[in-house]
């Protein structure tokens, strides 16, 4: 867990705020006032992912940016449930606790699953939402749109979950990602972005820092395999059942893909997206990898401006 005040020389100089309403200290930033915009990190990132985002973003709306339970200035509570489910759950319960509504949705990596998870259960609390570089993971259970020409490539297929299985069955996958503070920029790297000149001294304190020693790493460790083993099939198979799928794909949606993405076939997020939104504008990155917010971001912001504007 990051101190509460640490700024990293000036490069996150937002005032942390805490709710401790599920058990733990959720940090989040609040900047801003106007419509809500909440943004979501992912695998193993926290909100320093956004901190380009804010500034600009925040001169309009009303920004939000949380820290999942185990990541950035957030708690790692060691007798705690880290599941994809729990996650989920911690969200719905901060935006309860913050009276949030008509929702501009911004999220990467697994930021995309808890998106889907939340809004496919809370369409109401929807106004918009804007994707990058991950998925819904819902578009299997559309029946309205043809399928593609040819069959998209799978998670498992990716040089990235195919290690992580790999990994895991040979027996050194939670020693090794226990390790993340000390090669956080090589997993990084892994999954892929290019932009080298955003690496310095404090960027490598910021991502290194939530992952100290072993017990700091849990909530890391068990995301990736929570994907790769589909162990969130149940939860995302209950929410078809309890949820409104058709008010969710009436919502506005678009998605930014960095097509250099070695975490998630760009071809399956682009498919599964298009399934669930077939009017919503697709915007491919080429030279953009799977954190494209630290490749790209101010296309990224560019974009959702204008995604923001065209949807009033």
């Amino acid at each position: 867990m990051i101190p509460a005040n640490e700024t990293f020389d000036g490069t996150f100089p937002f005032e942390p705020n805490f709710f401790e309403g599920r058990g733990f200290k959720m940090h989040y930033v609040d900047e801003g006032e106007g419509d809500v915009i909440l943004c979501l990190h992912g695998q193993p990132t926290w909100g320093y992912l956004y901190r380009n985002f804010i500034p600009p973003l925040s001169k309009t709306h009303r920004v939000i940016v949380p820290d999942h339970k185990g990541y950035g200035k957030s708690e790692t509570p060691q007798d705690s449930v880290y599941s994809f489910q729990n996650h989920v759950e911690n969200l719905a319960a901060l935006i309860d606790h913050l009276s949030l509504e008509d929702i501009t949705f911004v999220c990467q990596d697994w930021g995309g699953p808890i998106t889907g998870a939340y809004t496919l259960r809370y369409p109401d609390k929807v106004k918009r939402i804007c994707m990058m570089n991950t998925m819904m993971g819902y578009g299997f259970a559309v029946k309205d749109v043809p399928p593609a020409d040819s069959k998209p490539p799978s998670l498992q297929s990716s040089s990235w979950f195919q290690w992580v299985v790999k990994a895991n069955e040979e027996g050194y996958y939670r020693d090794t990602m226990g390790r993340l503070g000390e090669h956080v920029l090589s997993n990084m790297k892994k999954l892929y972005f290019h932009n080298s000149a955003a690496v310095d001294k404090e960027w490598l304190r910021a991502y290194s820092m939530p992952f100290p020693n072993k017990e700091a790493c849990k909530a890391a460790i068990e995301f990736p395999l929570d994907a790769a083993y589909g162990r969130i099939r149940d939860y995302v198979v209950e929410g078809l059942k309890m949820g409104n799928l058709d008010k969710l794909r009436s919502k506005p949606a678009m998605l930014a893909e960095g097509m250099l993405d070695q975490a998630m076939p760009p071809a399956m997020v682009i498919d599964d997206f298009k399934r669930l939104f077939p009017r919503g504008p697709v915007v491919e990155l080429e030279h953009a990898g799977h954190f494209c917010q630290e490749d790209v971001p101010e296309t990224l912001v560019a974009l959702i401006q204008q995604f923001i504007q065209m949807t009033e």
